[in-house]
């Protein structure tokens, strides 16, 4: 049975595409320009915002107090990036070694916390770092063991930027493992066997051949990691004192305590903004490398 194109069957296509034309842009790209534009107004009371067109609020957000905020939460974001990148590569490379049964285990329990809202993730996760939490109790349990030491102070594993990174890398460490697992379970095992009959440790195979290979993977892997760690809301706002604060938060703040909602709408352009370049080098690198592979 050979397939038809759309313009053999427009109806059947119209009828299977519109709807979820219409949903996106009913739902996401209609709100999305309204506060695009809202980006470009200013507030003349409480509840009345006029379209001036200006780019006063774009200028505002580039003062050194939020440009500052923006620039912490893209270190954290870049930090949370690596470490998940550190942390999720051998994870990815055990799962594409392992048997059949043992890779299909190790993927549940991958997206295992999917399953769980990220809120009761995060306040699980409170409990384990608070001064009272397991750590501290089980550090101090065994303080106690030796005798002549001092009273046990806990450790400050919560309020601080310590405490947000912890939070960033444990909800995002499986969207960069899931990426590279796909980009490593499609290599090609001949190719490193080869490295490594040829005298290449396992530590240059990685670097020289996996690395190379599964570059688009890696890419894609620190893109969906990084984008959302710099748009994280919750966490910094559980997990973070007064100086852990991250964009988001102020984003929050300018829509529900400033009611400054044309500067909250820049605020989040911006981010919108690093995307679509994000996205963009991502599209480069990868459309680089399906030339490469097809020069070959």
């Amino acid at each position: 049975m050979m397939l038809q194109r759309p313009s053999q069957a427009p109806g059947v296509f119209a009828s299977v595409g519109l709807p979820p034309v219409v949903w996106l842009f009913a739902l996401f790209l209609a709100p999305l320009a309204v506060i695009w534009t809202y980006s470009f107004g200013e507030n003349r009371t409480l509840v009345d915002i006029a379209i001036t067109g200006s780019w006063g609020n774009y200028a505002r957000a580039l003062k050194p107090l939020y440009l500052a905020i923006l620039l912490k939460s893209m270190g954290f974001a870049a930090l949370t990036t690596v470490l998940c990148f550190i942390l999720g590569l051998p994870v990815a490379l055990a799962i594409t070694f392992a048997s059949r049964r043992a890779k299909l285990l190790l993927l549940v329990a991958i997206m295992l916390p999917f399953w769980t809202n990220l809120l009761i993730r995060t306040y699980a996760l409170m409990a384990i770092l608070r001064t009272e939490g397991l750590i501290n109790a089980g550090l101090g349990a065994l303080w106690g063991i030796v005798p002549g030491l001092p009273p046990f102070e806990p450790l400050p594993l919560i309020n601080n930027n310590f405490a947000v990174v912890v939070g960033l890398v444990y909800v995002h460490l499986p969207f960069m493992v899931l990426p590279l697992y796909a980009a490593l379970d499609r290599l090609d095992g001949s190719l490193i066997e080869a490295s490594l009959d040829l005298g290449a440790g396992h530590l240059a195979t990685l670097w020289r051949v996996v690395v190379p290979l599964a570059l688009p993977g890696i890419v894609s892997g620190i893109i969906i990691t990084f984008i959302p760690a710099l748009g994280a809301y919750l966490t910094p706002d559980l997990l973070g004192g007064t100086n852990s604060q991250m964009i988001a938060n102020v984003i929050e703040r300018q829509f529900r305590s400033a009611n400054d909602w044309p500067f909250g709408a820049a605020l989040s352009f911006l981010l919108m903004y690093l995307t679509f370049a994000a996205l963009m080098v991502q599209a480069i690198i990868s459309r680089r490398s399906a030339n490469q592979e097809g020069a070959r």
